[in-house]
């Protein structure tokens, strides 16, 4: 998620790729452009949401029963789908406190395993005045679609620029809370704080919320003994900003946005270094002692800018029941050319994704429900859910 503002006249160029005026609720149709095989069916996004949103950013569920699905809006508030229906007043709202624009604003938000006994959830913001990122705990309200204001800061990160905050939180499936932080922005990183081991940024981070003031450290994260700050899970990232837990195996995917010519899908291992900025992709970026790979972890897939691609967007591993061709497939989008990508989870290696479905959309998340279907989220102020198209019966 980067150069929003430079693609901005792009992407407005690019919007009568859409078949319906934005208050209709017609399903999105794969275009000629749109590359499907024998063991996929053609598909659609279904509208559910296509008005009274500003800029969309992510959507999730809270794990407790309820269906709600919460999205986050970029300056700063947490809206509630309920059935379907946007309701018009907020979950949260923290405009007050959220410095917003480009690429900076209310970011992420992961709801605890326990939510629905102890109502806590994990928001991610940039702060007003310094934009420095901030990942804090807030509570339900006794209202299940309002929560209450009170802050507990967990964890507060210098940002030495505006771009390339990460943003993304989630909880893993060991009940740890993940968190996401691009290398700290500029071009290049030219700090070099994505390989420092000392630095947080540029890594995906793993903490305990559970124990500890304000946290504690998980005892087998990589660096407890020494080698580098002891809430690193992960290093070597530019920009990770969604990743997702496979439901099913537990395994970590990132999307790790590029600099000017590859995106990356990377499957996240402990300890593991990905590269940046020694990489872009599997491609030499700028090694500080010629390009010495030995140590790093490759992706597992990647793409170039050829077509309008520029920002990749990660996803989800498919685990619902809707659509059973997309079983085992990795999901994942680009921002800026709102194709959707789809990877063999079982087999990654290969790195031969395929295009199934050209949104026309600016793809700034995908989301879960608790059923494990998937959604689109459009950064223009759209929630979509993935489905395949009908059936035609012979007459």
């Amino acid at each position: 998620m980067r150069r929003w503002i430079a693609v901005a006249v792009t992407l407005l160029v690019g919007a009568n790729a859409f078949a319906f005026s934005p208050g209709e609720r017609a399903p999105l149709r794969a275009t000629a452009r749109a590359v499907t095989s024998a063991a996929v069916p053609p598909l659609r996004l279904v509208p559910i949401v296509t008005s009274g949103l500003q800029e969309p950013l992510y959507l999730t569920h809270a794990g407790d029963g309820s269906g709600l699905l919460f999205v986050v809006e970029q300056p700063g508030r947490i809206r509630v789908i309920e059935r379907g229906g946007l309701l018009k007043t907020p979950f949260l709202d923290l405009s007050e406190r959220v410095l917003s624009g480009g690429e900076r604003g209310l970011l992420g938000v992961a709801f605890h395993p326990d939510y629905a006994r102890n109502g806590r959830y994990i928001v991610n913001y940039t702060r007003r005045p310094d934009g420095a990122t901030v990942v804090a705990e807030y509570r339900r309200s006794d209202r299940p679609t309002r929560s209450r204001t009170e802050e507990r800061v967990l964890l507060i990160v210098p940002q030495p620029y505006p771009n390339h905050n990460g943003g993304m939180v989630a909880f893993g499936p060991d009940g740890l809370l993940y968190i996401g932080l691009g290398d700290g922005g500029s071009a290049g990183d030219p700090q070099n704080r994505s390989q420092n081991r000392d630095e947080l940024l540029g890594k995906i981070l793993r903490i305990d919320v559970d124990r500890g003031t304000p946290y504690a450290i998980p005892p087998d994260n990589p660096f407890v003994a020494g080698g580098g700050r002891p809430e690193i899970f992960a290093y070597g990232l530019r920009n990770p900003w969604r990743f997702s837990f496979d439901r099913r195996t537990g395994m970590l995917w990132a999307a790790d946005v590029g600099q000017y010519e590859w995106e990356e899908v990377d499957m996240i291992q402990r300890g593991g270094n990905y590269g940046w900025r020694i990489m872009e992709g599997a491609h030499c970026y700028s090694p500080p002692r010629g390009c010495q790979t030995a140590g790093l972890i490759f992706p597992v897939a990647e793409y170039g800018h050829e077509r309008g691609r520029c920002s990749i967007t990660g996803g989800y591993v498919y685990r619902g029941r809707a659509v059973p061709a997309l079983q085992g497939l990795y999901l994942y989008g680009d921002y800026c050319s709102g194709e959707l990508f789809a990877l063999d989870a079982t087999a990654p290696a290969s790195g031969e994704a395929r295009v199934l479905l050209q949104t026309g959309l600016s793809i700034s998340s995908f989301g879960e429900d608790e059923q494990g279907e998937l959604y689109v989220v459009d950064h223009r102020g759209g929630v979509y859910r993935l489905a395949a198209e009908p059936q035609r019966t012979g007459g």
